[in-house]
Parts: C-alpha cells; structure tokens; sequence
C-alpha cells in the first residue's frame, strides 16, 4: 500500500454521492434512522478506500477487520428514496487516541438549495484476526496504523453473577422474553428486555456482532417496548397515523457478542421531554463464566410524526395515553 495512504486516512477530507438503500423506506419514503447509520459507514468505508486502504484487502492482506465501534448521529432533515446525498468524511483522530475518529455530514437537495441533513461522529478501530486456521499469512500492519490495531474490541469488565436459567435452550435467531437473568436486568426499571440467540445474518468476520446488527436491535427495541406497552406501530398507524420519528441515535460498543451466544436487550426510557420527544437508553449483555458481561449501550431519542404524500411530515405532541405507557403507568380511564 502507498506510503501516502495512512497520511491520506488521518488528513484528508473525501466527498462521496450516495444513495440511500430502499429498504431503509419503511415511513412512506422517508429513510428510517437505521439506514442513515449505514450511510454514515458506507462513506467512512470509501473514505479508506479512496485513502488506498480499502477495507477488504486490509482484512485479506493484514488480518485487521473493520469495526465501527461508535456512532453518534443527529438527524436533522428527512432522507428520501430518492435523495443522491453529498457526504463528507472529515477525520478527527487526536495524537494518542486507539481509535480513528470522524465526523461525517450529509447534505441533501431541498428547493433548490443544499441542506445539512445529519451529522455523525464515527469511531473505527481495526480489530486483528489471530485465528491462524483462516488466516494463514497476514503481511505487516501498514505503519502508521499500529495504534489503532486491537486484538478484542471493548473488554468490559465482567459485572455482577447472574442467576443460572432454567428452559430450554434458544435455537440461532430465536428469542424469549422472560428468564432469571432479564428479570434482574429489567427489577425496577421502566424497562422491557428479551433474549436473542445471535445468529449469522447479525454477525461480520465470522463471529462477531457488528455495529450494523446493533442498530437493528435498538430500531427491534422501540418496537418491542411500544408494543408491550399497548401503543404498538402498527396500531397507532391504524388509529391516528402516527409513526415514529428519530432525530438522535448512539451505539458504543463496550465488549464482543459472538455467533450463537444469547444476548440481553435491555430498553430503557428515561427522559420524555416537553410531551414531544422521549430518549431511551439500550444496553446489552452476555453472560460468561456465571457474570454478566455489557457488550454495548446507545441511546435514541422519538417523537411521534405524521407523514403525508410520502414525505411530507409533521410532528406531533404526545397525549395522555401514549405518556402514561412510555412512563410505564396506568392508562388514564375516560
């Protein structure tokens, strides 16, 4: 690799046109919040590509996968289908740091006139695979790159002893929402959890869960705790036309989950502003030699919207029946 390319990574800005997956349009046209992540780090990869270090062959030449470990995004107008977005990738890695660092902006088209859409700070960190059956040559770490090489991302200290679980045990992709240890997790908390045998489809490099898989659990959450709470999507939709709407979300990665290991979901609300926006927190865990072990946390903040014409939306302030469920309290009777 040119010895211009880690020089390149560290300094220099790139602009990258994209468009948004249509998948992602699952709000009329608009672009659910998921998806603007996997924009965010689709720009972040080409931004190494363009730097002459494209993610594929640092894994096939080096053994170094790359993770996003962090993501902080605040949304701040709708995408749609439609959109070709101008993204810039800016580096912002500070002398010392482990991590590389980046704050990404899209802009997109709006009557006529470039408009800041989201802004993102990304953290990426180039985790080494040492399993010598699947890599059986790996040529050195470009240099330069050595301070953000890991052998493990996170390493959280292990927390407190969980308690043994009774049941069967989960097969890949299954789920179950009552056991010993999530109703530790979840004693006194305005929260719902459940328990996920992680399967292949969430994982990258073989065995581990990516920042990918973490943002579709957080968008899994909400539509968990609203529906357990009697104010499910579906039904609101039904009832009012109303849908959420996300404007900031947060995904740290604190430790590795692995293929096939059960994962706790925890989410939490924790702030309901002004009848108009609610932020909850989501954590997640494993359990290992009898404790439990975080293996991330994030952060999203709602509110509620009505789209109309596809894309036209507006929001709306919560009334009695959805502030008593996202608190956790009796609905109010007529």
């Amino acid at each position: 690799m040119p010895e211009t390319s880690v020089k390149s990574l560290l300094n220099e800005t790139t602009t990258v046109e994209l468009s948004p997956g249509y998948e992602g349009a699952n709000i009329g046209t608009i672009i659910g919040f998921k998806h603007v992540n996997y924009l965010v780090e689709k720009a972040v990869i080409e931004h190494f590509r363009r730097s002459g270090l494209p993610v594929g062959r640092l894994y096939e030449q080096h053994g170094l996968g790359f993770d996003v470990t962090d993501i902080d995004s605040r949304l701040q107008t709708a995408l749609v289908v439609d959109d070709q977005a101008s993204i810039a990738v800016v580096p912002t890695t500070k002398d010392g740091a482990d991590a590389l660092s980046f704050k990404v902006t899209i802009t997109v088209e709006r009557d006529g006139a470039p408009k800041k859409a989201v802004v993102s700070k990304v953290s990426v960190q180039l985790r080494l695979d040492d399993n010598d059956v699947r890599m059986l040559r790996r040529l050195p770490v470009p240099e330069g790159l050595e301070a953000f090489v890991t052998a493990r991302i996170g390493g959280a200290e292990r927390g407190p002893a969980a308690p043994d679980v009774s049941g069967d045990a989960l097969l890949s992709g299954g789920c179950a929402e009552t056991d010993e240890v999530l109703e530790q997790l979840t004693a006194g908390r305005n929260a719902y959890g459940w328990k996920f045998r992680i399967p292949y489809p969430y994982v990258h490099f073989f065995d581990r869960l990516q920042m990918s898989g973490y943002l579709r659990l957080m968008e899994e959450a909400k539509h968990r705790f609203v529906d357990a709470r009697g104010i499910s999507i579906r039904g609101l939709l039904a009832e009012r036309n109303w849908i959420p709407a996300v404007t900031h979300s947060r995904v740290t990665l604190l430790d590795e989950a692995l293929l096939e290991e059960d994962l706790y979901v925890v989410y939490t609300v924790e702030d309901i502003f002004k009848n108009l926006l609610y932020t909850s927190r989501l954590d997640t865990y494993v359990v290992r030699d009898g404790h439990l072990v975080q293996t991330s946390t994030g952060t999203i903040t709602h509110a509620y919207g009505v789209v109309e014409n596809g894309s036209e939306g507006r929001l709306v302030t919560f009334d009695d029946r959805v502030l008593a469920a996202l608190a956790g309290q009796d609905a109010p009777t007529a």
